[in-house]
């Protein structure tokens, strides 16, 4: 039964990717690109107070499946971050019910959700996912508020957007690696098969796009200073995603790169080196130095540019994992009934129940 749920939503997607084919052209990841129409694209919208969501299936692991304890330090557990809040948490929970969906283990899945306000999450969780194996973990808003330096979108601008900084720290010591994921995407593939990347001695993977303008990503003083700009002398940066990583946690620790993102976002907030909240840090530590991944892994930018959210189409390529990065996310725009084509694709994962 549980292979015919996992088919169909598969199946939806595709046909909802065949009608669209015609109009997929390749789009820069830096760059806003054509609007298809102005949908909604606000991405602060004020969260209902008692959200409700339908209770998911239930999701078995198939026969080739090893299945241990489920401890959390179990060598066969595949690790996923993710932040949880209440003006995300339908993106979360859909994030949550696609990689469930098309996991060849879903059983061997453990959760760690990053949250900073406890409230109803964890019991919504529950509800939602009776048998999901996760952890709530809470990260104080404090500890990085002080670093925050003003962005392009004040979504970009909030403390638990930084979370990812410190899953080294958070985290139990025996989690030696560890999938990221934002909140707007959904995965369409074996969550697997991104577990068992090879970051071939590399602390984090991600899809690179190295022909994107990386310069853009930086103000003219940064690059004017000689001290700054320096940190990419015999590198070759390219611009990637920080939706969507691969993070050798082990690594992380060993070189506590944690300190070294604090120390750059404490040069932005004297000297303004950069406009886009908690990517660039990541840019500055690590471009040039990551494992890259296949793109399929980050099909990102469906959520339109910083400022419109205009309606993008998907890059050539295999499909893997939609993200819906920047302004425009599919459930407002869903609601609003203002969709971007591409938006029937998150849909399906959607368990969110409008209380009558």
């Amino acid at each position: 039964m549980q292979w015919i749920i996992r088919f169909s939503g598969f199946i939806s997607a595709i046909m909802v990717m065949i009608v669209l084919a015609p109009s997929l052209q390749s789009f820069h990841p830096a760059e806003a690109i054509r609007s298809i129409h102005s949908p909604a694209t606000t991405d602060h919208f004020p969260a209902p107070e008692n959200p409700h969501f339908r209770r998911a299936s239930s999701f078995r692991n198939a026969g080739t499946c090893e299945l241990k304890s489920g401890n959390i330090c179990d060598p066969y557990i595949v690790h996923v971050a993710i932040t949880l809040d209440f003006e995300y948490l339908r993106g979360s929970i859909a994030a949550v019910h696609s990689i469930l969906q098309h996991s060849t283990c879903p059983e061997n899945i453990f959760f760690h959700f990053l949250v900073s306000d406890n409230g109803k999450l964890k019991e919504l969780v529950k509800t939602t996912f009776p048998e999901l194996k996760f952890k709530v973990y809470y990260f104080d808003p404090n500890v990085v508020k002080r670093f925050i330096s003003s962005s392009v979108r004040q979504a970009l601008e909030m403390p638990l957007n930084y979370a990812r900084n410190y899953l080294a720290e958070l985290l139990e010591p025996c989690v030696k690696r560890v999938i990221y994921l934002d909140s707007d995407l959904v995965l369409v593939d074996d969550i697997g098969k991104l577990w068992s990347t090879d970051l071939k001695g590399k602390t984090i993977g991600a899809p690179e796009y190295c022909h994107a303008n990386f310069t853009k990503y930086f103000s003219h003083g940064f690059w004017r200073n000689k001290v700054y700009s320096g940190t990419f002398d015999g590198r070759k940066p390219c611009y990637f995603n920080t939706g969507v990583m691969v993070m050798d946690l082990g690594k992380w620790r060993q070189f506590g790169y944690t300190k070294r993102i604090e120390r750059w976002m404490e040069i932005q907030k004297n000297d303004r080196i950069y406009e886009l909240g908690s990517l660039p840090p990541f840019l500055l530590v690590f471009a040039g130095n990551v494992a890259p991944i296949d793109h399929g892994w980050n099909q990102h930018g469906l959520g339109g540019d910083n400022v419109k959210g205009s309606c993008r189409d998907l890059h050539p390529g295999p499909v893997s994992l939609l993200h819906w990065s920047g302004s425009g996310k599919p459930w407002l725009r869903l609601d609003t009934k203002e969709p971007c084509p591409l938006d029937a694709l998150w849909a399906p994962y959607d368990l969110y129940r409008q209380a009558l």
